[in-house]
Parts: structure tokens; C-alpha cells; sequence
């Protein structure tokens, strides 16, 4: 399989039978070489057999290997006559990240620091397993009804549904799907981090690139920031089991074709595929609240530390945006709007300055895009930008660039954590062990990521954001 450069930030696969469109892949030619030697390429050009894609099988340059799509792959299917596969979300649904400005400086946060880590290590549960802020008995309502049901029991702020992507509610959840097992598993991490590469992480906007789009998200420079970066936890990733169990038996029915096992795939239009929408937007609605909820006590913690109430944090929303989605949207495809099935593993949803689904105070400047990096690595906020190329979609990370394994092996958790607090970098994780498989070393280079969405019209940078404190699984 040839990949060809198209131009200084576009690579090329060539369309070959039985593939229905070609591959496109946005990176720099740095990237593009750590993404030959992952072989990630193999996937983009598997996606391109999907039954019903449309223009390409595309990946974001952040991508690597994953689940049948790659990560930071983005693929768009006909409604009418096209498929849905989970493997173009993956487990972990409505993965995604939540950024909440604040009214404190570095300086501030210095002043504090010892304070605000131990009031975040005692309240943030996270690791492996069991642990939750809010009580398992939420979970019914916060399956149909997410970050709103969150809100109604007491957790965060009426502003902060503004600022979600579809306002926190996921559409057409069906609970009724979701197993048992998934909501057992769920029950006991309603508002938790998790393990793997999830965080909380305190950061502060050491640049700014555009100051219209910044004020519009009340970004300045200086500004003491939180992002949050979790999912759906367990009962995400039981809910994707149970589906491709199902759709796996279903596709023979279909008389349905692929390259891959892990791309099982059925008629969106099918009952199969009705149902595994309605299954993956009940777990969306768990990781909308989960977010919230986390965010509630990311708010107390500051508040705590600096004797005040959360209202007079200044901690209010940015915006929190999923990365791991297929969702129904109308985009134009040959010159005219169809409706088609976007499948975003590991990538953002991107809309432009204009977009009827924003905000009204966000309309004029674009969706913010959030790029988290690694421990000890700035993270990015870019918008949206006009002409986006891939269906709306952008980088959700900076991607991983070695395996876990490898990452171990190059360094312990304890050496991590003192390199990272060398450089001024307040660590509390759940596991020190576990540091190691999430070091900045494993990662690609997220200033470089966000420069090719910049050049690639993916989205346009907004801030550059640089850690100071992380509470990680």
C-alpha cells in the first residue's frame, strides 16, 4: 500500500478494490513517519471498505494504531444506505475533554498549591475500578437525561449546559439497551477519572494566538485553567462489548464485507444499528455527566483552598467537546446537504464560525476544540474554522507514539514523577507504577499536532496552555 504526500500537511492512499473512497491523512512529514512505523495507515485505508462512506477514510494527526479505525480516524457514512460500526468509536464512549477557566493567576495558584493538590487528591477519585463522587442511584436518570441530570441533583452550574457540545444530553438515548453489567459497572463511578491516560490537570494560558476567539471563551493570558480528560468508564466500554457481540452476528444477515473483524458494521437504518445508537447514546450521557460532576468538585477543591465559594472562583465553562462519537449530522457532499453518520474515533467535532448548533456568544468566533497533551506538555485550544476538510473534525491529543509497554520499560513511575515535579509540575496519581505508561515521552509532539490542524484548516489555535499540577489514574 502506497502513501503519497499531497501536499506539505496532506498524505495520500490510493483508492484500490474493493476500497469505495481513498485515504487521506493530515500530518507533517515528522508525524507522518511515526505514523508508517505504527502502521496505522493499514487502518485508514480498511475504513475506506466501509459500505456507504463518502469522499474518504480520514485521520487526524494525532493518529495511531486502535480498535479497527484508527485513532483519530474520522469516517462519514450515508444514512440512507450506509453503516455504523462501533469500532469508529471505541469503548471508552463520549471520551472527551472539559476545559473551565477561573479567576486565579500562577502566582495565585503558587500561593496555594500544596493546598489545592490535596484538596483535588482527597476528592477526585480515580484508578482502576470502584470509586465515585456522586451516589449509583443517579444512574437511571443520568443515562437518559446526562449532564442535566447531573445538574438537577445538585452538581455544577445552569451556564455550564451552554457550553456542552449538544448541551450535555446525548439525543435518542435508550437506556433499556444498555445491559445489566454495563450499569452494575457504572453505578460505582458516577464522577471519576479513571485510569490510562485521563486527568485532571491545572494549566495556565501561557499564549495567546487570537485574541477574538479568547475573549469569546474567556481565555487570558496568565489565567489559571482546569481541563478534565475521562469517559464513560466501565459502563462505556461494557455497553461497546455488548454491541459488537451483537453486531458481529448481525453483519452475516447483511451480507456485509470488511477487511477487519473489529470494523463489524451494520445498516444504520437496521434495527442492529438503531440499537447500538440508542446503546452508545445512553453511555454518552454517563460521560456528559461524569464530566460535569468532576467539574462540581474541581470548583469546591479551589474553593476550599482559597476560603471562598465556588460562584466567586471565576471557574466558569469553556466548553467540553466528545472525541470518541458517530453522530447524525447534514453536511454538504458534492454540492448538496445529506445526512450522514460521522464517526469520530479519537477525533473532535470542529464547527465553524456560523454554525446554527453553537452558542449564541460562541457563533461569531467558532466551536473551541480542545488538544490535551501528555504529563508535562502544553495542551492547545483551538475553534473551528472555515472549510474544515474532514466532515468538521479535528485532533482530540497529541497520540501516542509509543506503547505502553515501551514506556515502561524507559523509565519507572518514580523517576516521572521527579522529572515532572523538577520542571514544577505538581503530580497525584493513583498509581506512581503506572506514571510511566503515560509519560510525555510517549506521546507525539501536541504543539506540532495542533500546527497542522492550523495549516490544514482543521481548526485555527486560539492558546497554548502549559500544566502546573496533574491529578492522573
Amino acid at each position: 500500500m502506497e502513501v503519497k504526500r499531497v501536499s506539505d500537511v496532506v498524505w495520500g492512499i490510493q483508492q484500490e478494490h474493493p476500497m469505495r473512497v481513498p485515504g487521506r491523512i493530515f500530518a507533517s512529514e515528522p508525524l507522518m513517519e511515526a505514523v508508517l512505523r505504527d502502521r496505522a495507515t493499514v487502518q485508514v485505508a480498511n475504513v475506506a471498505h466501509l459500505p456507504g462512506i463518502v469522499e474518504a477514510s480520514y485521520a487526524m494527526p494525532d493518529i495511531h494504531w486502535g480498535y479497527g479505525f484508527p485513532i483519530g480516524g474520522v469516517a462519514a457514512t450515508t444514512v440512507a444506505d450506509g453503516v455504523v460500526s462501533p469500532g469508529g468509536v471505541g469503548f471508552d464512549i463520549c471520551c472527551g475533554v472539559r476545559l473551565i477557566a477561573s479567576g486565579f493567576t500562577e502566582a495565585d495558584f503558587d500561593k496555594q498549591r500544596a493546598t489545592i493538590m490535596a484538596e483535588l487528591d482527597r476528592r477526585i477519585p480515580r484508578g482502576i475500578g470502584k470509586g465515585a463522587i456522586a451516589p449509583g442511584g443517579l444512574i437511571s436518570d443520568i443515562l437518559h437525561r446526562g449532564a442535566a441530570a447531573a445538574l438537577q441533583h445538585g452538581y455544577g452550574w445552569e451556564s455550564d449546559l451552554e457550553r456542552c457540545e449538544e448541551r450535555g444530553v446525548s439525543k435518542g438515548a435508550k437506556p433499556s439497551l444498555v445491559s445489566d453489567k454495563a450499569v452494575a459497572r457504572g453505578k460505582g463511578q458516577i464522577g471519576s477519572l479513571g485510569a490510562g491516560n485521563h486527568f485532571l490537570e491545572i494549566q495556565v494560558v501561557d499564549q495567546i494566538h487570537d485574541d477574538e476567539a479568547a475573549a469569546a471563551y474567556g481565555l487570558a493570558e496568565g489565567m489559571v485553567v482546569v481541563m478534565i480528560h475521562c469517559g464513560s468508564r466501565g459502563l462505556g466500554h461494557q455497553t461497546c462489548t455488548d454491541q459488537l457481540r451483537l453486531m458481529g452476528n448481525a453483519m452475516h444477515r447483511y451480507k456485509i464485507e470488511v477487511p477487519d473483524r473489529q470494523l463489524a458494521c451494520v445498516p444504520v437504518q437496521s434495527p442492529e444499528g438503531q440499537q447500538y445508537l440508542g446503546a452508545m447514546a445512553a453511555a454518552s450521557n454517563f460521560a456528559w455527566a461524569n464530566r460535569h460532576i468532576l467539574a462540581h468538585e474541581a470548583r469546591h477543591a479551589f474553593a476550599r483552598a482559597f476560603g471562598t465559594s465556588p460562584k466567586h472562583t471565576g471557574m466558569h465553562l469553556v466548553f467540553d467537546v466528545a472525541h470518541n462519537l458517530a453522530k447524525i449530522e447534514t453536511h454538504e457532499v458534492d454540492g448538496r446537504p445529506i445526512e450522514l453518520c460521522i464517526h469520530r474515533k479519537g477525533a473532535t467535532r470542529a464547527f465553524e464560525p456560523g454554525h446554527p448548533d453553537l452558542p449564541a456568544d460562541l457563533r461569531a468566533v467558532g466551536q473551541p476544540v480542545l488538544v490535551p497533551g501528555s504529563m508535562g506538555t502544553a495542551s492547545w485550544v483551538l475553534r473551528g474554522a472555515v472549510g474544515n476538510p474532514a466532515f468538521a473534525s479535528a485532533a482530540h491529543g497529541a497520540g501516542r507514539v509509543m506503547s505502553r509497554k515501551k514506556a515502561k520499560a524507559h523509565q519507572t513511575g518514580s523517576e516521572v514523577r521527579v522529572r515532572l515535579e523538577d520542571d514544577g509540575i505538581s503530580v497525584r496519581p493513583g498509581s506512581v507504577k503506572l506514571l510511566s505508561e503515560e509519560a510525555p515521552y510517549a506521546y507525539k509532539d501536541v504543539d506540532a499536532v495542533a500546527d497542522v490542524c492550523d495549516q490544514a484548516n482543521l481548526a485555527a489555535k486560539v492558546a497554548r496552555l502549559r500544566p502546573v499540577g496533574v491529578v492522573k489514574g
